[in-house]
């Protein structure tokens, strides 16, 4: 198949009750021609399928999908929407079908207990059960004789058969009582567990259910960020428009209290923005006329008109929740063991079954069919493969949400996954450890200067005003606050490589390198001496400005350190990491920096091609790496590393190969999702260890293991009641994640 003409694309279904039907729907639509790759994500309820459409279309695989009991939504615009008000509708049947099933079954329960003397017992509870079955259970009947036609059994196929089974022989023995009479036997009946196990395994599902639905609430939260509609500017006035309908280069209108609907640029007012939704800041950002303001942040006390940049699937939020959603759908490494595990979990249950009936039939003396059959019910009822389903893909939905919530975006379960291995992290030193941008830190006059220094501050402001220079910037960004105005050069001259000079009232200043100074004779104050030494040794740039006798004032440039790298590094090294910083910049900027933030092996004058090299020849000695950066040069290094982690204020490429994704780029949530991590890998362990330990206790038991020892055998009420417990307890314990603390 011909790769270039895939197209992959996520389906929600519905129907699905266990891991075994997802692991059905998933071989069902894998085995249609032109499919290359299907991938069904149980949690989530949804299929991500790579498929040729010249080959198959989406009605084929919908098609399918039906035959085997289930369904696909291929709307493409509102398939979400349509799965939510199936879901709803199905949660709404079953919580209808549970209340009258269970009206039903409290008296087939009593006569079955206490009353069982009473007239008629028997044919009263073969009334009030038959309804129970297949009426409310009707679902679990037509999903299993659908996966028979196809050959596969799911946990419908389960429940089916041990309620059926027991329900039919309950019948035989109402029915036809004489024929365990002539035996000497007194003739059994067990409708109240075939109806109680009914109503069990659907409150179970009714329980699951809404828990799945918490489990989502992240991605809920984000959409809420959306409103749903917005005020367009006209040449009329102001016109409510509908939040789909808003197209770039709109005007519009905020107002206090309300949430910017688009990305865009503020073209009229100023206010102050809660940008915490993007940042994880707390302080709300002063916004005014050139600034940029971001979909789903609050606007506070001010109001202001802007212009749409971005909209609908275009601007920053919807990009985070699409991030969100794939990733909560993606499977995590250990989750397609499970998946093998449920695709095979059905028919040994119903081997097992088997030969519980068949070993009470040889060894289980004179009421060996009886026990038996019973056994084989209870075998069939207890082993149910939900709880082994849910339980690594609700960790991941609770954990990617919890990320979610903490500016910590994971593009997929893998990345979350196997963040708990690292034990080195290699950082980038522009733009992750540093701001990513020069400012002045440090700006010295020399004595001769003090007189004038309002006067020679405006012409240093005009010589930066017209230089090319990229650190000019950063000296004009340092002098603008002080409402300077900038004096019109006579003449003005830019010096390659070297400065710029011009001519103010007759008289040459010039602003530029050290170089520049020696070429022109121009002597440095001893003043100044002390203060440029310092600048140098801290790997800072000197920018000098004199007239054409000596130095007048030094401004010291540098790309500053951010404010929680050093605690980042810190952080990181208490938990056993080893930190690494590259950088393409020198060799004395690399030291300084990796010293102002702690930082003991570092490499400088790196080339993207060396980042990537050094990651490998870390894995090579047998450490798991992540890799942390923001800009193009260090996507390669990013591919390359085990864990890769992109800064959110960086370029679209690094933060298109990275598994995560920082949005407010502090390097103190490195810690926080390395953490995320491991009590995601901890709570998908605790909840694989629970639904293996269920199963692997409560089978034996269920088949008898006990009886010759202590005469104990399991009733189906208890193993209906004890399977719908495992799963509900899987999900729960994905919930705890959600109050978890990301802090140390």
């Amino acid at each position: 198949m011909e790769t270039t003409n895939l197209q992959t694309l996520t389906f929600p279904v519905t129907g699905m009750t266990c891991a075994a039907c997802a692991s059905s729907v998933e071989s069902m639509v894998g085995s249609q021609k032109g499919v290359e790759k299907s991938e069904v994500n149980y949690a989530t309820q949804s299929v991500k399928v790579v498929f040729n459409p010249e080959l198959v279309q989406a009605i084929k695989l919908q098609q399918a999908v039906q035959s085997i009991g289930y369904d696909l939504i291929i709307d493409a615009v509102n398939g979400k929407e349509k799965q939510e008000e199936a879901q709803v509708k199905q949660y709404d049947k079953l919580k209808k079908n549970i209340t009258w099933a269970t009206v039903l079954t409290i008296p087939v329960v009593l006569i079955g207990m206490v009353f069982m003397d009473i007239p008629y017992a028997n044919y009263i509870m073969l009334v009030l059960t038959a309804p129970v079955l297949f009426v409310a259970g009707r679902s679990f009947f037509t999903g299993a004789w659908k996966q028979a036609s196809h050959g596969k059994a799911n946990m419908d196929t389960l429940v089916a058969m041990s309620t059926g089974i027991a329900f039919l022989f309950s019948v035989f023995n109402t029915v036809y009582p004489e024929f365990w009479h002539r035996q000497g036997l007194h003739p059994h009946v067990y409708f109240e567990a075939a109806s109680v196990v009914i109503v069990f395994i659907m409150l179970g599902k009714l329980l699951e259910e809404k828990a799945k639905s918490n489990t989502s609430s992240a991605i809920k939260k984000l959409i809420g960020l959306q409103p749903k509609t917005v005020l367009r500017v006209t040449n009329t006035g102001e016109i409510e428009t509908a939040f789909e309908d808003v197209q770039v280069g709109d005007l519009l209108l905020v107002r206090p209290g309300d949430k910017v609907p688009v990305d865009g640029v503020v073209y009229h007012g100023s206010s102050f923005v809660d940008e915490s939704m993007i940042s994880g800041e707390p302080v709300a950002v002063e916004k005014k006329a050139g600034d940029k303001v971001f979909a789903g942040t609050l606007n506070q006390k001010g109001s202001f008109r802007f212009t749409a940049e971005k909209v609908g699937s275009g601007t920053m939020l919807a990009q985070i929740i699409q991030l969100v959603q794939e990733a909560q759908g993606s499977k995590a490494p250990v989750q397609k063991l499970v998946d093998k595990i449920a695709g095979i979990f059905v028919p040994i249950v119903m081997s097992i079954a088997l030969l519980s009936l068949a070993a009470w039939l040889l060894f289980g003396g004179q009421h060996a069919f009886t026990q038996g059959l019973l056994a084989m019910v209870t075998v069939l009822v207890i082993a149910c493969p939900c709880a082994l389903g849910l339980a690594t893909p609700t960790a991941i939905m609770v954990g990617i949400g919890k990320g979610a919530e903490n500016g910590i975006l994971i593009k997929d379960a893998e990345g979350l996954e196997s963040g708990h291995k690292v034990n080195a992290v290699v950082l980038d030193k522009t733009g992750t450890i540093t701001e990513g941008k020069p400012v002045v830190n440090k700006w010295v006059w020399s004595d001769a200067a003090t007189l004038n220094q309002s006067l020679l501050q405006s012409y240093f402001l005009s010589l930066e005003q017209q230089s090319e220079h990229s650190l000019a910037e950063a000296i004009v960004t340092y002098l603008k606050p002080d409402s300077l105005a900038a004096v019109t050069a006579d003449t003005f001259n830019s010096l390659t490589g070297r400065g710029v000079e011009a001519q103010f009232e007759g008289r040459v200043y010039f602003a530029g390198s050290h170089k520049l100074i020696e070429e022109k004779g121009i002597t440095i104050p001893q003043e100044l001496s002390g203060p440029i030494t310092n600048s140098l040794k801290e790997a800072n740039t000197v920018i000098y400005f004199a007239d054409n006798v000596q130095v007048l004032a030094i401004a010291s440039i540098a790309d500053q350190i951010k404010s929680g790298s050093a605690e980042a590094v810190d952080q990181l090294k208490l938990q056993g990491i080893e930190v690494y910083m590259l950088t393409g910049d020198n060799a004395q900027t690399a030291a300084a920096i990796a010293s102002q933030a702690g930082i003991e092996h570092y490499q400088a004058d790196a080339l993207p091609s060396d980042k990537a090299a050094f990651v490998k020849q870390l894995q090579q000695q047998g450490k798991v790496v992540a890799m942390i950066g923001d800009g193009i040069n260090d996507s390669q290094a990013l591919a390359q590393a085990d864990v890769s982690i992109a800064m959110g204020k960086g370029s679209d490429i690094a933060m298109d190969v990275a598994k995560i994704t920082l949005v407010s780029s502090d390097l103190r949530q490195v810690p926080k999702a390395l953490r995320l991590s491991r009590l995601t890998v901890r709570t998908i362990r605790q909840n694989l260890f629970w639904a293996f330990i269920y199963n692997l206790i409560g089978i034996p038991i269920a088949a008898g293991l006990l009886y010759p020892i202590n005469g104990f055998l399991l009733n189906p009420m208890i193993a209906g009641a004890a399977m719908a417990l495992s799963s509900v307890s899987v999900v729960s314990n994905s919930l705890r994640l959600k109050y978890s603390k990301l802090n140390l």
